[in-house]
């Protein structure tokens, strides 16, 4: 049976792009009805499309696969955008009035309007997030009410090149995919759905490990306060294995299975090893000194950048890992060694109830933007057919014709011929008209009957 109510969803990462369409119970657990996914790493680096035809395609094979298991066409989808040049940029507007007043709605959205018209170089603003406002000498989170001679907004604007987001956009052009409202920024949807509310009200930092790339965001009092992209992620470490003499997907297997951020080598007349497909033997100490070396400049970057942002000291609910990358063993114990922080913890699948597909989405973190980026969506994406009794019929349903009372009007062949009507005389009031016959008149009759044969479905035949 074809499905008719659905969010859709797109996800494009370094490591592929992964496709999702579901819904909303009311309970707000999350029914996932279908999910596709292409590899990506030949046309995205480090989140940005360089490749706008393949990426196009593989946006076709994702909506293709969608649809099939859907039953239904899809219309529009939401849209995470991310990647290596994504950061923030504080901006302060001020407003001075000519007396002491309340300040209104309208004035907060005059200061937010001229945010947006903060000059950047080769910058698109993709999202806003209002810090407070300081009225006269006072913060405020909530300024709409409050009295005051003088008003700064303080504002958190995020911000991408330009070409990020062009490259993105010209691809669902090309594909002839619908981008619903406008694009959603991955790293905070992604906040959104596994930081608690206490989390993001206490302060907490938030680690994505992706394969390119590590996001870091900051929240205090339930706001952004900083967020940046580092350009090192999982792949790197992989990469650095391949120095072993050994191809990236046997690299990232037995990184994923023999890697340690913080290896112990025990004491034994052995070494510990591992086996290549070739038969060659690896020592687990040889192996783990290059994953914990680019792990700990990783760690050390993410830990410099909270340091940046200048809340180290104010994030009391620690630090959030997730992302494929976090599954390293021992990262949060490295990350403790490094930065002396005690809470950290790993969280691997976002904090909605997710029913289905539990084959693919599994709770290991590398799913947890695209779900979230589900969890964000509003609307329905399933395209609407109008005007169509059916999918696959052209019939269009139109109101009903109601009769003309003048038959000749419509008739498309010709008629019988009339009685000619009586010649037009000038008018001449001293000569009334002839009265008309009291008997029923022959020509009403015959006019009623040519209009009942017009109306019929076999009025095609008249000649």
């Amino acid at each position: 049976m074809a499905t008719t109510d659905f969010i859709a969803a797109i996800e494009l990462s370094s490591s592929r792009i992964a496709g999702i369409a579901g819904k909303k119970n009311s309970d707000n657990s999350i029914q996932v009805l279908a999910y596709a996914r292409e590899e990506s790493s030949s046309f995205i680096h480090k989140g940005i499309v360089y490749n706008i035809d393949k990426a196009a395609q593989a946006l076709n094979n994702i909506l293709h696969k969608l649809e099939g298991q859907l039953g239904n066409s899809i219309a529009k989808v939401y849209v995470g955008i991310g990647g290596q040049s994504l950061r923030t940029v504080k901006n302060l507007v001020n407003r001075t009035l000519e007396e002491e007043g309340i300040i209104s709605n309208e004035l907060v959205d005059m200061l937010c309007d001229e945010n947006h018209e903060y000059p950047l170089t080769d910058m698109d603003i993709l999202d806003v997030a209002p810090q407070e406002y300081k009225i006269d000498n006072t913060l405020h989170a909530d300024p709409v009410g409050v009295s005051g001679r003088s008003i700064t907004g303080q504002y958190l604007n995020i911000v991408a090149r330009a070409a990020l987001k062009k490259n993105l956009e010209l691809s669902f052009e090309q594909a002839q995919v619908e981008i619903a409202d406008d694009l959603i920024v991955a790293p905070t949807a992604l906040a959104q759905s596994v930081l608690s509310e206490n989390e993001m009200r206490s302060g907490c930092a938030l680690v994505d490990f992706g394969a390119d790339t590590t996001t870091v965001l900051v929240y205090k009092n339930s706001i952004l306060r900083y967020l940046c992209v580092i350009p090192l992620g999982g792949n790197n470490i992989t990469q650095d294995l391949t120095a072993l003499q050994m191809e990236p997907e046997e690299a990232e297997k037995l990184k994923l299975q023999y890697g340690d951020a913080l290896y112990e080598e025990e004491e034994s007349e052995t070494p510990a090893t591992c086996q290549t497909e070739d038969g060659r033997s690896i020592e687990l100490t040889q192996l783990n000194d290059i994953i914990g070396a680019r792990a700990e400049e990783i760690l050390a970057n993410v830990w410099n950048q909270l340091r940046l942002s200048g809340y180290d000291k104010d994030i009391y609910a620690g630090v959030v890992f997730t992302g494929g990358g976090a599954n390293l063993k021992n990262l949060e114990a490295a990350f403790q060694k490094l930065s002396k922080i005690e809470k950290v913890k790993s969280v691997k699948f976002v904090q909605d109830t997710v029913y289905g597909f539990s084959d693919v989405l599994k709770k290991d973190g590398t799913q947890n933007t695209l779900l979230a980026l589900l969890a964000a969506g509003k609307e329905n994406c399933c395209k609407q057919h109008t005007g169509k009794l059916f999918d696959d019929e052209e019939t269009v349903v139109t109101p009903p014709v109601t009769p003309t009372p003048k038959p000749a009007a419509t008739v498309s062949q010709p008629a019988p011929k009339p009685k000619p009507a009586p010649e037009v005389v000038p008018e001449q009031p001293e000569k009334p008209a002839a009265p008309k016959p009291s008997k029923p008149n022959f020509l009403k009759k015959w006019a009623d009957k040519l209009q009942k044969d017009l109306f019929d479905d076999n009025s095609d035949q008249i000649n």
